[in-house]
């Protein structure tokens, strides 16, 4: 198990929201924490740390209101802490060269990949080839629809057809460099991991996988690590200091690399 920080930013702020909650119509959503610091601290922060893989996402549609805001926040970290960190939210063919130039270690993709609500093969090896498997992390996000874990796209607010498994993460696992995975339902509430989602997780063994979601206490993340056979990688967004919450961003670093 790694600790692999986070940088969500959204309307230009660095924040923790309720992941169900987020809308592109009024750039709205449920709010944890906005952060009076902006990106480039928390990259720092990173940085002195020596935590690498950490996460960017940015959290407005491109071409919105205040898509160029969160943009040059990230743009503002990534040069805090080149090659440290990797980014995510609306990455394309187009715009994925530009962000590894501008410092990002890895492109986090989803929504290109993920269209009419199945893979789309074709994005998929435009993108490999634009930046190399080698730099492409693809985001899994899922939410619970009955018994299954669906993937879901345009910043967690639709539903793909594809149900999250064991074989898919096998087939995908050719054509990219890590996986990343928000547990949506539980993300930025800080009341417990999806434990059935970490026990399969943790139950594949091939290239690193990080889950986000629902970590909001040391027994928490105890759990994950045992769900996760250790194999699985962690974000804390919303139940860290670092964020206004109750678990102290050092103990955790501490707590992860005893593991």
């Amino acid at each position: 198990m790694e600790f692999r920080p986070c940088i969500d930013i959204h309307n230009g702020k660095v924040k923790q929201i309720v992941g169900g909650t987020l809308k592109d119509q009024g750039s709205q959503a449920k709010e944890n924490f906005v952060s009076g610091q902006d990106a480039g601290f928390y990259a720092r922060s990173y940085k002195e740390s020596g935590v690498r893989g950490g996460h960017i996402i940015l959290l407005n549609k491109e071409g919105s209101e205040y898509y160029e805001a969160t943009r040059q926040q990230a743009l503002l970290a990534l040069s805090e802490y080149p090659k440290g960190l990797q980014i995510g939210g609306g990455i394309h063919r187009e715009n994925a060269a530009a962000w590894l130039e501008a410092g990002a270690s890895h492109v986090i993709v989803t929504s290109y990949v993920f269209q009419d609500g199945r893979v789309n093969r074709e994005n998929l090896e435009k993108l490999k080839g634009e930046v190399g498997k080698e730099h492409l992390v693809l985001d899994l996000s899922c939410r619970r629809k009955g018994e299954d874990y669906y993937i879901v796209t345009d910043r967690w607010q639709k539903f793909t057809d594809v149900i999250l498994s064991e074989a898919v993460i096998e087939e995908l696992a050719g054509s990219c460099a890590e996986f990343l995975i928000h547990a949506v339902d539980v993300e930025g509430k800080a009341k417990g991991i999806e434990e059935p989602l970490a026990r399969m997780l943790g139950a594949w063994n091939g290239i690193p996988v990080t889950y986000a979601g629902g970590v909001g206490s040391f027994a928490d993340l105890r759990k994950l690590k045992e769900l996760g056979q250790n194999r699985l990688h962690v974000t804390i967004g919303s139940a860290l200091d670092l964020f206004g919450g109750n678990m102290n961003y050092h103990k955790v670093l501490k707590f992860v690399a005893e593991s």
